[in-house]
């Protein structure tokens, strides 16, 4: 079993004041957007859609998906230690990875919904039950946590006798198994199995329904139509496909590269900023709703 520490490299050498400024910056946009998020569909009844409920949903995955990581990196920063024990290092791999699969999931079960809604308009209503609505969104969380425990317990029980420094800027699954002493083939098998199953069989259901959904709305013979059906999905799509690749391309061959911290960057941090920016502008309804708050807050502050 493993004990003592894991000293962190830094993701961007010497340079530690752009290296906090950009993380920093990033977690705060992050953050600040995701909450103006949920707080729009919390108090604005028209966005009272099941839509909406799962984007909401989302915007709180993405909080605590960034905040597993960035946070414990500007500490490290701020003191310039880059010290973490081994029993954090695989507590904080196994919250994000648990995270990084329900994003997964709930990605496919936000474009299920959208596919729902647009191939059966007249029925949704009956189907999409409010019982439904919150299994769905449930779902997610159980399968991220219990899929993510069997490859973390297959990597805590690799043997490490030092050096112990991650060439990363959090803990995860490849920069742990390039450090063992024992022989990580076990390991390497059943976490890039685990990508498969969790990263690329979704992405292939989601890429069907796109596929129908397109199918469907070239059916529809107005203009006006066709691209209201279409404007509830292209965000949803842009989102899925940011964060897809770069997961795809770490997690499906983990063999450690040199350039997967920088690949992580995208999806554990950049992605999670710029979604509530997707989300919000390149949709009418939240552009609306956000609008008329703004206006409503600085009538209030010249009264």
């Amino acid at each position: 079993m493993l004990c003592g520490v894991i000293n962190h490299a830094s993701l961007f050498g010497s340079q530690m004041e752009f290296t906090f400024l950009i993380f920093l910056l990033t977690y705060i946009t992050c953050v600040m957007g995701n909450v103006t998020i949920i707080v729009l569909v919390r108090i604005e009844p028209s966005l009272h859609t099941t839509m909406y409920f799962f984007i909401s949903v989302f915007s709180i995955l993405e909080i605590m998906f960034v905040s597993v990581t960035v946070p414990r990196l500007l500490s490290n920063l701020i003191a310039a230690n880059n010290i973490i024990s081994f029993n954090g290092c695989f507590a904080q791999m196994y919250v994000f990875v648990s995270l990084g699969v329900t994003e997964c999931y709930l990605l496919l079960v936000m474009v299920f919904d959208r596919h729902l809604a647009i191939n059966n308009l007249l029925h949704y209503p009956a189907i999409m039950t409010h019982a439904l609505c919150i299994e769905l969104a449930v779902l997610p969380w159980i399968m991220g946590f219990a899929l993510s425990l069997i490859p973390t317990i297959i990597t805590a029980g690799l043997e490490f006798c030092g050096p112990n420094m991650i060439d990363h800027f959090f803990c995860d699954f490849a920069p742990l198994q390039s450090l063992a002493c024992s022989d990580p083939f076990i390991s390497i098998i059943c976490t890039s199995t685990g990508a498969k199953f969790n990263v690329v069989l979704p992405l292939i259901i989601i890429i069907g329904f796109y596929i129908h959904i397109i199918m469907i709305v070239s059916k529809i013979k107005t203009e006006e139509g066709k691209q209201k059906a279409f404007s509830t999905c292209t965000s949803h799509l842009i989102v899925t496909s940011l964060f897809y690749v770069t997961a795809i391309i770490v997690y499906v061959k983990p063999k450690g590269s040199h350039y997967d911290k920088y690949l992580a960057f995208m999806y554990t941090a950049f992605t999670p900023m710029i979604n509530p920016f997707i989300y919000t502008f390149r949709n009418r309804d939240v552009k609306k709703v956000f609008r008329n708050s703004v206006n409503h807050l600085i009538k209030q502050g010249s009264l």
